[in-house]
């Protein structure tokens, strides 16, 4: 079949690598699309021991069943799928309590095993749902990064919320914002460097845009809440100063979110925590919900998950990784699409 293969650190290339074999409580999907992770383009740049070559990356995808292991009787050859990123037991503590994000045998594909850049994929049935009639491949594959933002809802969903704040308006910022919007109806402030992006937060409601560059944030922020501050900040860059910068505008009894991982930041004042209950959460991936939300978000109509979204044939995927990776002309997301399964579609 053919691959994007990471063959080794610093090398992408397009190549035949052997299709896997079914395997028992598995289906063997026949990709339709499957887009480009931000967490991937980090761990090829920064030559990530997370990611260890020789490995086929690839965690957001969706297709077709062509081939069912044994013991497979909730989805047939034909049944067209989408799967969330992670492998989970289903029996550990964190499962049993629908953390499946959490559980203590987790595997994500792209890490752990081999990925859908390629043509064929083995997916567990666990990890499975059904792909809603009507939604195009390239915008039900980004249910798994969209879902991400659903998940930052529901850890927050405590907390009185009337703004948000998203740092970084990548695609996981864009996603957030989003899913705050739509499942908080949340009026959201977007923060980024970079205009173009800016652009398209806008584009996609947010209420307003800063440029840290431009704008110092706690005052601005301070400014147009007429200074009662944000519910909600979610850090979707991940850097020691984001961080600083999320607790610093975030109002007494507010959430902070962290999904960013630029740097692992330790930056934290415990005293500015302490007196003003501000409260902090890491959020990571997404549960089965959360996927099936986030779905249904996408079957509705009530995201965009494909105006800013670049399409790319499985041939020339190399290209479709460094443009996102170098953010060539404003350059926000890559999805792969597959001709054949794109023809069928």
């Amino acid at each position: 079949m053919k691959t994007l293969y990471y063959p080794q650190f610093d090398e992408l290339v397009v190549t035949e690598q052997p299709v896997p074999e079914v395997a028992a409580g598995e289906v063997l999907m026949e990709v339709a699309a499957c887009g480009i992770c931000g967490s991937e383009l980090e761990s090829f740049a920064h030559r990530s021991a997370k990611r260890t070559p020789p490995i086929i990356m690839g965690h957001e995808f969706c297709g077709v069943i062509a081939a069912t292991g044994t013991g497979v009787t909730q989805y047939h050859t034909g049944d067209r799928v989408v799967s969330n990123a992670l492998v989970f037991c289903g029996e550990c503590d964190a499962c049993r309590v629908g953390a499946t994000n959490l559980c203590r045998k987790r595997q994500v594909f792209s890490i752990h095993r081999n990925g859908a850049f390629g043509q064929f994929v083995n997916v567990p049935v666990s990890s499975l749902l059904p792909w809603p009639e009507g939604v195009p491949a390239e915008q039900a594959c980004l249910a798994e990064p969209l879902a991400n933002g659903v998940h930052m809802v529901a850890l927050t969903k405590h907390v009185a919320c009337k703004r948000v704040l998203i740092l970084g308006a990548g695609p996981i910022g864009l996603m957030a914002l989003q899913a705050f919007k739509v499942l908080r109806n949340a009026t959201c402030y977007v923060s980024d460097i970079n205009t173009q992006r800016l652009n398209t937060a806008r584009q996609l409601g947010a209420a307003d845009t800063l440029n840290p560059v431009e704008d110092d944030l706690p005052p601005r922020i301070r400014e147009i809440t007429a200074g009662e501050g944000v519910d909600i900040v979610v850090d979707a860059v991940g850097r020691m100063v984001t961080t600083q910068q999320a607790v610093q505008v975030v109002r007494p009894g507010g959430a902070v979110v962290l999904i960013g991982l630029q740097e692992d930041a330790k930056a934290i004042s415990n005293y500015d925590l302490i007196v003003t209950e501000k409260m902090v959460t890491g959020s990571y991936a997404a549960t089965q919900q959360d996927m099936a939300t986030a779905l249904e978000m996408i079957a509705s109509g009530d995201v965009d998950v494909s105006s800013w979204v670049h399409t790319y044939p499985l041939s020339d995927g190399v290209n479709a990784f460094k443009d996102m990776l170098h953010a060539k002309n404003g350059h926000i997301k890559s999805v792969i699409i597959h001709g054949l399964q794109n023809e069928q579609l």
